[in-house]
């Protein structure tokens, strides 16, 4: 990122990457539903220099409330990482981070990959939830787990996706964070081997690009563009 953006985080959180943003000099605004999360960060963040502080704003509330705080076009980079399969209307909070973004603007959303339940357990050798991922009827929350679904109604919402990946395809329990690679690299980090943890993280990284790998990762990050 060459320059300081406006970066909405949905669901702070520890507020780790939101804290790695406002480190790299962006502007960064969080929002938290959970009062017990959010008095922690708010209290972890005093001890932040003053130059970071003032370039942070901790909010109470969720997905569904960016109508309620932000006006239209105000965020140069949305993330809602692990909140559309807990949030109780997801057309409406998707429809309401496509509403803050300013044009050209980048939705960054991590999920989990409905369509590939039954790989951890199947790999686990733990058969019976195996077989239950693969015989459950979809349900309607998990519409928008779905490649498929959330590729059209991003198109729909003026934010059509511009590219996506798998997070943790070979990292074991990778069911949340950003790109493959780096929880991959977070994972392997306390590795006794530095020269393995390195070999590991760059295989996570092709296979996080690549089909048909990507499509049976536990989670997925897609990215949206605002036209």
């Amino acid at each position: 990122m060459g320059r300081r953006l406006r970066v909405l985080d949905v669901a702070l959180g520890d507020g780790a990457q939101a804290l790695r943003l406002a480190r790299g000099g962006h502007q960064v605004t969080g929002l938290e539903s959970d009062p017990g999360r959010l008095a922690a960060f708010t209290s972890a963040l005093e001890t932040e220099p003053e130059g970071i502080r003032a370039r942070f704003r901790a909010l109470a509330g969720s997905g569904q409330d960016t109508g309620a705080h932000f006006l239209p076009g105000t965020f140069d980079l949305v993330l809602c990482h692990g909140v559309l399969d807990r949030a109780k209307d997801p057309d409406s909070t998707l429809a309401g981070l496509a509403r803050v973004l300013d044009s050209g603007g980048l939705l960054s959303l991590v999920i989990p990959n409905a369509a590939a339940r039954a790989m951890r357990p199947g790999l686990a050798g733990d058969w019976r939830a195996a077989r239950a991922a693969l015989v459950a009827q979809p349900e309607e929350s998990d519409r928008f787990l779905r490649l498929e679904a959330l590729t059209s109604f991003l198109a729909r919402i003026g934010v059509p996706m511009e590219c996506w990946y798998g997070v943790g395809v070979f990292a074991a329990g990778g069911s949340h964070g950003a790109a493959g690679a780096a929880l991959w690299q977070e994972q392997a980090a306390g590795a006794a081997d530095e020269a393995t943890a390195e070999a590991a993280a760059a295989v996570e990284e092709l296979a996080c690009r690549m089909d048909p790998y990507r499509g049976v990762a536990p989670s997925l990050h897609l990215f949206g563009v605002r036209g």
